[in-house]
């Protein structure tokens, strides 16, 4: 009989393409997998893996299998949310994504909040980039991912949370005197400084820049945004910050923020899950208490130079 343990085993052997690390990601050896993946293959009647010296391959049904181990792997995870959760909200763990660009400035001003008024629950955060939050959202490895709208990803839905408005961070020995609001397709691409290639922060940047599709590279790039900021304040270009990051990431005051006029270029940021979660209620109050903690945070004094304008 085909076990969820073989179908667990299958799907990670489907990711790695390669039964050591299949093994490791599952905990088990590698002779314990091998002997499941064979069992299931007898239980099926077919061949799933092609076995290669050093490698593997996954044979055309296998493939199909595997995704197939994937959609009940996630409906099983639901049907656990939902007998788990159904009487009780924010309570249990719950397993959060969210994107780079977003983590170290939103959390801080977040779990406060869900420790005070929701005790029980134990939140388990998965920071990495867009790409890979939404594999593991549809594989069911994370309940809920924090990241950049829109979001348009078949079994999905989201809600918006919060408006995070562009600004430009520029040397200030460089900066133009007064308080001049600036036009996003002024800027000179050829100073510009951004994350390097996978971030989305990076795509949004190009994009209010007008430069998504001219081909015109923006310099250099960086992992992390406090690079960056090093890189403008010693002089070697500009940069756009997100608001939400300004007050962390710009305490430089050899850095001078300015403003861009009407309409203002930002990013919306939202939570996504799953369709079949049964925890929808749990993400809207989510969605609740991290918008009311950024508007909250966004009024409080920042610490570096205040963007002009």
């Amino acid at each position: 009989m085909v076990t969820l343990r073989q179908l667990r085993y299958l799907t990670s052997l489907a990711r790695h393409r390669h039964f050591g690390r299949a093994a490791g990601d599952c905990a088990v050896t590698q002779p314990a997998l091998s002997m499941q993946i064979r069992e299931l293959e007898r239980d099926l009647g077919v061949d799933l893996i092609e076995r290669r010296p050093g490698d593997i391959a996954l044979t055309e049904i296998g493939v199909e299998v595997a995704e197939r181990a994937g959609r009940i792997l996630t409906d099983v995870q639901d049907l656990a949310d939902f007998a788990r959760h159904r009487n009780r909200i924010l309570a249990g763990t719950l397993r959060l994504g969210i994107i780079p660009s977003l983590a170290p400035y939103v959390l801080p001003l977040v779990l406060p909040a869900l420790q005070k008024e929701y005790p029980d629950l134990r939140l388990d955060v998965r920071e990495t980039l867009t790409r890979q939050l939404t594999e593991e959202l549809e594989r069911g490895e994370v309940d809920a991912i924090m990241l950049a709208l829109p979001f348009e990803h078949p079994g999905t839905e989201s809600v918006h949370l919060f408006e995070d408005p562009f600004l430009l961070a520029i040397a200030a020995a460089e900066a133009p005197s007064g308080t001049p609001r600036l036009r996003a397709d002024t800027l000179d691409s050829r100073r510009l400084i951004l994350l390097e290639e996978g971030h989305c922060l990076r795509d949004q940047a190009l994009a209010f820049c007008s430069l998504a599709r001219s081909g015109v590279p923006a310099s250099l790039g960086a992992t992390s945004l406090a690079t960056v900021m090093q890189m403008v304040a010693n002089g070697y270009g500009i940069t756009l910050v997100p608001k939400v990051a300004a007050q962390m990431e710009v305490r430089d005051t050899r850095i001078k923020l300015l403003r861009f006029q009407s309409p203002q270029p930002a990013r919306r940021i939202g939570l996504a899950w799953r369709t079949t979660s049964s925890r929808k209620k749990d993400f809207l109050v989510l969605a609740k208490i991290v918008t009311k903690a950024v508007k909250a945070g966004g009024t409080k004094r920042p610490r570096g130079r205040k963007a002009a304008g």
